[in-house]
C-alpha cells in the first residue's frame, strides 16, 4: 500500500484518484497531527460495506461457510436457466 503526505495528495489529487480507481490501490494519506486516512475507490468501499453487512449476521456467516464447503467438496448440482 502506497503512502503520501496530505500536501502531496492535495497537489496531485487527479493522479492519485486515477491510480486508486484504475488499480484498486488503497492510499494512506498522512498528516502532521497523526490523523491519517486511507483513500479507496467507491467501488472498493461499496464492496467492503457489502461484505461487512453479509458477514455481520452469524446465521449468514454460517450459511456462506457451508456453501463454500459444499463447493470445495463438489457437493452441488448445476441447473440450467430453464430448470430454475
Amino acid at each position: 500500500m502506497e503512502a503520501t503526505t496530505y500536501s502531496n495528495f492535495r497537489q496531485n489529487l487527479k493522479k492519485y484518484m486515477h491510480s486508486i480507481n484504475e488499480n484498486s490501490n488503497a492510499l494512506i494519506v498522512t498528516s502532521k497531527d497523526n490523523k491519517d486516512i486511507v483513500a479507496i475507490s467507491k467501488s472498493d468501499y461499496d464492496n467492503l460495506m457489502e461484505n461487512l453487512y453479509l458477514l455481520s449476521s452469524e446465521t449468514n456467516r454460517n450459511y456462506i461457510n457451508e456453501s463454500i464447503e459444499q463447493f470445495e467438496n463438489e457437493d452441488y448440482e448445476t441447473l440450467s436457466l430453464d430448470e430454475i
